[in-house]
């Protein structure tokens, strides 16, 4: 499990102490947002794509202030064949101004990219190149990230895992042991599309604020980071603030999963 105080762990393979709040930059903050997020609110986990453009002058900024301080994550939107995922990275490589990634990943594997031997190994030859630190897949079939976490030279998994979604718990976190071969998990969709911010029919408790959602998922100790991708800068001010109430107790985290038992229907 994560080496953490709640609000910090030690990646594995990486090996970077970060802010256990990743930032997204596809839900409409800014680059203003995103240098206060970096540069005040002490996030370092970076999800980063080539759509992100409104954040990326911000981004670019951090990474040449002090590279070692953050990780960047990030990938191409397919990855379906090796020369793709090289050319993807040299040339982000060139666009924001780096020298490396620390985690190239697959996105949304089976759907919008493929595990083969292929793409395995370019991301390989790309690790041991230097040009990525770290290889990651994002992907929703939990039985195979299963497998995959148990068996295979991935060093990150981004999943999706929220009260609605607890699903991980058994189908992945089991596989995923602490020690030398531990990966990574990151996981999004806190608030699982702020349906967990909604009132359900026939609820009659209170209902959970997106700061009870992000602590729900920092309250595993199996995940190391959880994305937040907020709309502007109120909304990620309220979130890293609300990590600040720590872990959920016994009675707020059955609460949440009582709730989101009624989510997800």
């Amino acid at each position: 499990m994560p080496e953490t105080d709640f609000l910090h762990a030690t990646l594995p393979v990486i090996d970077k102490p970060v802010h256990r709040l990743g930032i997204a930059g596809n839900y409409g903050i800014d680059a203003a947002g995103m240098k206060v997020a970096l540069d005040e609110l002490g996030l370092q986990y970076i999800y980063w794509t080539p759509r992100m453009r409104k954040v990326t002058p911000a981004v670019v900024e951090a990474l040449g202030r002090d590279r070692d301080r953050y990780v960047l994550a990030t990938g191409p939107t397919t990855g379906f064949w090796g020369g793709n995922i090289r050319r993807f990275v040299e040339s982000t490589l060139r666009r924001l101004r780096t020298d490396y990634l620390d985690v190239l990943q697959l996105h949304w594997l089976g759907v919008t990219s493929w595990w083969t031997d292929g793409t395995v190994s370019a991301m390989m030859a790309l690790r041991e190149e230097g040009k990525v630190r770290a290889l990651g897949i994002s992907i929703h079939d939990r039985q195979r990230a299963g497998q995959l976490v148990a068996d295979s030279p991935l060093d990150l998994l981004m999943i999706r895992y929220n009260a609605a979604h607890p699903g991980a718990e058994r189908d992945i976190f089991p596989h995923n042991p602490p020690g030398d071969r531990r990966k990574a998990i990151v996981s999004y969709t806190a608030t699982a599309w702020r349906k967990l911010l909604r009132r359900p029919r026939g609820w009659t408790d209170r209902i959970p604020d997106a700061g009870d959602c992000y602590r729900f998922v920092l309250s595993s100790p199996h995940v190391d980071v959880c994305l937040t991708g907020p709309r502007n800068l109120d909304q990620l001010r309220a979130n890293v603030a609300a990590l600040d109430r720590g872990p959920l107790s016994p009675e707020e985290d059955a609460w949440m999963r009582r709730f989101g038992e009624v989510v997800h229907g």
